[in-house]
C-alpha cells in the first residue's frame, strides 16, 4: 500500500520500488536468507520476526550491503546494547510504550500505582521498562506484586486478585503480562475500584483502528479495502517503513543506496505517519521517533507525548531512551 501511494513521487524521480515476500520457516533459515537477498542486490529488507531472529538477520549483513527494518520486535535490547548499524526500528519499543503510559498517569494525576507482573521473561522485560519509566516521570509504586497462573492448589493465592490488589492504597493498577492470560481478568475485579493500564487495560500502541485525527480514518479505510481487516500497530510499522524507504529514494535519487541509507539513519528523512508531527529516525538508536496512541479495544483515550511533557530538542524524544541514556554504541550505517 505504501509503495503504491509513493509511485507518482518515485516515477518523477526516475525511481521505482518492487516488493517481494520471503518466508523463513525456522530461525536457522533467517541469516542465510537475508545474506542471500543482500548478495542479490536487495537493498531494503523488512523483518517481521521475533527478537532472536532479528539478531540473526543483522549478523548476516554488513554495512553498505543492505538496510534492515524491524517492524515487529519491541525488544529494548535491540535498540540498546544489541543495536546494529544496519538495523532501523519502526515499531515503538517497550520503553517507548512504558513511557507513554507513565506520562498518561502523570497527566491524570494517578501518581501511586500498584504493579502486577508475571513470571515469564517477556513479563520481566515489560516490568523493567515500566520501572525505568516510573523513575523517569515520578510515579511511585504502592506495591509491586508477582502473579502466577497455575493448576497447583499451593499457588492459588498467586492468582487471587483480592489478595494481589488488597492491603495498600493506589490510584491505578499497572499490569505486565505479555500473553495477557492473567491480565484480561483484572479490569473490574480489583479490590479497590481503580483503572487498569498496561496489559488488559489502557494500552500504548503504534496504531489503532479508531484513531480519528491526522488522516487516520483515511489510512484505516485504505488499509481495510486492501487487507479486508483493521490496521494493527504491526501493519502500521511495516507501512511506515516502506514509506520511509520511498521517501529517501524519491528525495535523494542521485545519492544511491549508501547516501539514502545514511540519510535515513541520521534522521534527515522525514515522513508523515498520520499521527501528527513529522517522523524521523533517531541517530543514536535508529528508532523511529513517533507519538504513541493510548487506547483500549474500542477507542483511543489519548496520545503521548502528553501535554506538559517537554524535551529540549524534540518532544517525541520523551518516549524511549534519550541520547544521553542510550546503550547503543554501534556506528551509523
Amino acid at each position: 500500500m505504501a509503495a503504491a501511494e509513493a509511485r507518482v513521487a518515485l516515477e518523477a524521480a526516475g525511481q521505482s520500488l518492487r516488493l517481494e515476500a520471503q518466508e523463513a520457516r525456522t530461525e536457522a533459515e533467517v541469516a542465510p536468507l537475508v545474506a542471500a537477498l543482500a548478495r542479490q542486490g536487495t537493498r531494503y529488507i523488512l523483518l517481521d520476526l521475533p527478537s532472536a531472529s532479528v539478531r540473526a538477520a543483522t549478523g548476516a549483513v554488513k554495512p553498505g550491503e543492505a538496510l534492515l527494518f524491524n517492524v515487529s520486535a519491541d525488544d529494548d535490547e535491540l535498540r540498546g546494547a544489541g543495536c546494529a548499524p544496519v538495523l532501523l526500528h519502526t515499531l515503538p519499543s517497550l520503553r517507548m510504550r512504558a513511557d507513554a503510559l507513565m506520562q498518561y498517569l502523570v497527566l491524570r494525576k494517578w501518581r501511586r500505582a500498584l504493579l502486577l507482573s508475571g513470571p515469564s521473561a517477556a513479563d520481566a522485560a515489560q516490568r523493567d521498562a515500566l520501572l525505568t519509566s516510573a523513575r523517569r516521570f515520578g510515579i511511585a509504586w504502592s506495591a509491586q506484586r508477582a502473579f502466577r497462573l497455575s493448576n497447583d492448589p499451593r499457588e492459588r493465592d498467586q492468582a487471587n486478585l483480592g489478595l494481589l490488589t488488597g492491603g495498600v492504597d493506589y490510584d491505578v493498577v499497572v499490569v505486565a503480562d505479555a500473553d495477557g492470560e492473567f491480565a484480561r481478568g483484572v479490569p473490574y475485579a480489583t479490590l479497590l475500584p481503580r483503572p487498569v493500564v498496561g496489559a488488559g487495560g489502557l494500552g500504548a500502541q503504534a496504531w489503532h483502528w479508531a484513531w480519528e485525527r491526522n488522516g487516520g480514518p483515511q489510512l484505516n479505510r485504505r488499509f481495510m479495502r486492501a487487507a479486508l481487516r483493521p490496521m494493527t500497530g504491526y501493519d502500521w510499522a511495516a507501512w511506515v517503513a516502506v514509506k520511509a524507504i520511498a521517501e529517501s529514494v524519491a528525495r535523494l535519487p542521485r545519492a544511491g543506496f549508501a547516501g539514502q541509507a545514511q540519510a535515513l539513519a541520521a534522521g534527515q528523512v522525514v515522513v508523515d505517519g498520520f499521527k501528527g508531527p513529522p517522523l524521523s529516525f533517531r541517530r543514536w538508536d535508529r528508532q523511529l521517533r513517533q507519538p504513541v496512541l493510548l487506547a483500549h479495544p474500542d477507542g483511543v483515550a489519548g496520545m503521548a507525548p502528553v501535554d506538559g511533557v517537554l524535551h529540549p530538542k524534540n518532544n517525541l524524544d520523551t518516549l524511549g531512551a534519550d541520547e544521553a541514556d542510550t546503550a547503543c554504541r554501534a556506528p551509523s550505517a
